[in-house]
């Protein structure tokens, strides 16, 4: 219930839908206007007419996709209509564009009949570079797709069918390699004879398994030659010559058996009769045919993959159709091939081969990850695969006569590629997964504000964090009811009330005692739910806080640096946001804390927002800001930053940092190449240090306002503990984002302190 309520918020709110189109043109003075329209516009339009082939230099098509569906197969919901289908459309259309860059239209056609549908999508060639096909129900799907393909000179891709097939096809590939098993000589049984499956026996095909050896069974039993019930001409093509009638009579003995049906198909008894070292791909959505760990109890000598992402081997078509599209349009295909599909497979494979980077690992929370039984297949949030799969499809086009464009010179393709979906895109998700693999303690102590209720269910049911919630317990499970929010996984901490007040009492006094803290002052200053979480982290007892959507951010942050010191060698503690452009990451310091900070605090400040960089994998290139460019006004303000240049490059001088600059030098490659050839940037900076509180406070707030940025923080930089501080009226987004990044920290500390252990300091 309380994961439908947040589907149906996430979907409402705060506008319906998930995608929206963006103009990329300026439309802002009449002569704008001019351009976009009419009288402009008449250029361009004559020269397509003159040339059709101009549409793709002129306007969006090239870049543009339409997902359609009838609705007649949606997920695992059936046959609910177009118009119920249109929340999977547009979540199709979010893949495109996070993934691969590519635009979508999703269109839903209201027609259950194939010709008016086929007739349909072959008028709208004139919009598109290329056709989706999407949750269209079996057999009328195989159909549609080869009449559109023959009809349209664009390409035209059933995901259903052919997505499943290219990644499960790369896993097989990769798991015969681990068992020593040759494509030939497997037998292979698929359950479920849909679109899917049809599809990947196909592809399994062109790998080198023998038709003759595959098995198909659906819910009528095994399809076998001569069998009448259930047929049509696309199952009677693989109609087995067999005595098997049901699937236990067909596994018995087989190499593979691929799941393409209902959860809990299979059993243990069943997989026992397999082969040794089988390969099992459970991968029926929501839930497989068997589970993953039930699988592995049985058989225990297995490879198995599932669709889900919480086990080893998931088989996710988003491995697939961005990059194929991508490497599709990139080169005009007028189709795409079978070629281009056994080129996705065969680099998909080799990826799952190759050396994991680190930033890969650390997004998966540090563990190993290496080619082997658990890992034959790519992770989803690997950027590497846009740089393996598009350009492979591309170069399988022209070498199969389908491109209409070359690509040249490999290198500057994989470049733009590069450009398109740089990894730091992807940087908090890669946090939340991180956060994932092994979840912390994290103090909330405003546990009577529904928006931190709600981000501690959403961080107990991702799996982000042990959230502990500080307030009254009765005050906390009345507005968890009146949220409908389920309090499982969330542990509730009554402060005034905890035993732990009178231990935290005395270990507080103490250490404040000099500060000034009388007995009784203590104990009044605990009461406070900040002081009290301060203390839980200090002691050990939780891994980390966040807190501060109840509170100005002075009071936020001074319990914490009452209790907890600051790191070795640092003299202030320092706030930096992180601000995620559509293009690029940036980290903004000191926004939070040090209202009018010396060239001493500016340089301590640039260099924990460079740990900072490294820690979130980016390679810091820091702007010292001011209203001065390189000494163009001489004013003390001024020679306070240039100070701090020379103070960051004694301490650190590899590295890359300039300044005193103005903002737009900063960000601005032609000012820094053109005007400035002589800095050290060379190219924009990703870190910006501000000269004083008020203007970094101001510049991120209006670009995360007006400016399109996403502004993810503030994250408390110089602290011994792993702290944020949230500022005031945060959203529940931001809140999560803070927590999984807080968690991050955690785990980052603890190998730290693992590391001292080891060397034994």
């Amino acid at each position: 219930m309380l994961y439908e309520e947040e589907a149906l918020h996430y979907h409402k709110f705060p506008r319906p839908g998930k995608i929206e189109v963006i103009p990329l043109k300026p439309c802002f003075s009449q002569y704008d206007l001019s351009l976009a329209y009419t009288p402009g516009v008449a250029a361009p339009c004559m020269k397509i007419k003159e040339n059709p082939d101009k549409s793709f230099e002129y306007t969006a098509r090239g870049n543009l996709v339409g997902v359609i569906t009838n609705g007649t197969a949606v997920l695992g919901l059936g046959n609910i209509g177009p118009l119920a289908g249109k929340p999977v459309m547009e979540g199709k259309a979010v893949l495109f564009k996070r993934f691969a860059d590519i635009d979508v239209f999703d269109i839903e056609i209201n027609t259950s009949d194939p010709d008016e549908f086929i007739r349909t999508v072959k008028l709208l060639e004139p919009t598109f570079g290329g056709i989706n096909l999407e949750d269209i129900k079996a057999p009328e799907c195989f159909y549609i797709e080869e009449q559109l393909i023959a009809r349209m000179s664009i390409p035209v891709f059933h995901d259903d069918q052919h997505g499943t097939a290219i990644i499960s096809a790369a896993g097989l590939l990769n798991a015969c390699i681990l068992t020593d098993k040759k494509p030939e000589h497997l037998r292979v049984v698929i359950n479920g004879a849909g679109a899917a499956a049809i599809a990947c026996a196909g592809m399994y095909i062109q790998l080198g398994i023998q038709k003759e050896n595959i098995v198909f069974v659906d819910s009528k039993g095994v399809i076998y030659k001569g069998r009448e019930q259930g047929m049509n001409k696309y199952k009677e093509k693989f109609a087995a010559d067999t005595s098997a009638r049901t699937l236990q009579d067909a596994v018995k003995g087989a190499d593979v058996l691929i799941g393409l049906s209902v959860k809990g198909a299979f059993y243990p008894e069943l997989l026992q009769s397999m082969n040794a070292k089988p390969i099992i791909f459970a991968l029926a959505n929501p839930e497989a045919e068997i589970d993953y760990h039930e699988a592995k109890k049985a058989r225990p000598d297995a490879i198995v993959a599932t669709g889900r992402s919480d086990h080893p081997n998931q088989v996710n078509n988003v491995l697939g159709f961005p990059f194929i599209f991508r490497g599709a349009l990139d080169v005009r295909a007028t189709q795409i091939n079978d070629r281009m599909k056994l080129a996705a497979v065969h680099a998909l494979a080799e990826l799952a081969r190759e050396d994991v980077p680190d930033s890969v690992i650390r997004a998966y929370g540090g563990c190993s990850i290496q080619f082997g039984p658990d890992y034959i297949i790519p992770t989803p949030l690997d950027s590497r695969i846009l740089l393996k799969v598009a350009p492979a499809v591309a170069k399988a086009a022209q070498e199969s006569g389908v491109a209409r464009n070359k690509i040249v010179h490999h290198n500057e393709y994989i470049q733009m590629l590069e450009a398109k979906l740089g990894p730091e895109r992807e940087i908090i998700r890669k946090f939340i997964i991180r956060a994932q693999q092994k979840p912390k303690k994290i103090v909330l102590p405003e546990g009577n504000q529904s928006v931190i209720l709600r981000a501690a269910a959403q961080v107990v049911q991702e799996g982000i964090a042990d959230p502990i919630v500080i307030g009254d317990s009765d005050e906390i499970k009345t507005l968890a009811r009146n949220l409908h929010i389920s309090l499982d996984g969330i542990e509730i901490l009554d402060h005034q009330k905890s035993p732990l007040f009178n231990v935290f009492s005395e270990k507080l006094f103490e250490k404040r005692a000099r500060k000034g803290w009388s007995m009784a002052e203590t104990q009044r200053l605990l009461r406070s739910r900040y002081l009290f979480g301060a203390m839980l982290v200090n002691e050990g007892l939780a891994d980390g806080a966040v807190h501060g959507v109840d509170c100005y951010y002075p009071y936020a942050i001074r319990p914490i640096l009452q209790v907890t010191p600051l790191k070795p060698g640092i003299k202030k503690a320092a706030g930096v946001y992180l601000m995620i452009f559509r293009d690029r990451t940036m980290f903004f310091a000191d926004a939070t804390v040090n209202i009018n900070p010396s060239a001493e605090d500016l340089a301590e400040i640039a260099l924990l927002t460079a740990d900072l960089a490294g820690f979130f994998d980016i390679t810091p290139r820091i702007a010292m800001l001011s209203f001065s460019n390189f000494g163009s006004t001489d004013h003390p303000d001024s020679r306070r930053v240039a100070r701090a240049v020379e103070i960051v490059r004694e301490k650190s001088p590899h590295l890359i940092i300039d300044g005193e600059m103005q903002a737009d030098t900063a960000v601005v490659q032609d000012i820094l190449s053109h005007q400035f050839p002589f800095n050290r940037l060379k190219t924009p900076a990703n870190i910006l240090i501000f000269p004083e509180l008020s203007s970094g406070n101001i510049a991120y707030k209006l670009l995360n306002r007006l400016g399109g940025a996403k502004a993810v923080g503030p994250l408390l930089m110089g602290i011994s503990k792993p702290f944020n501080v949230l500022p005031r009226g945060s959203d529940m987004e931001n809140i999560v984002n803070v927590i999984a990044i807080t968690v991050a920290q955690a785990q980052e500390s603890e190998k730290g302190e693992c590391r001292l252990e080891g060397e034994g300091l």
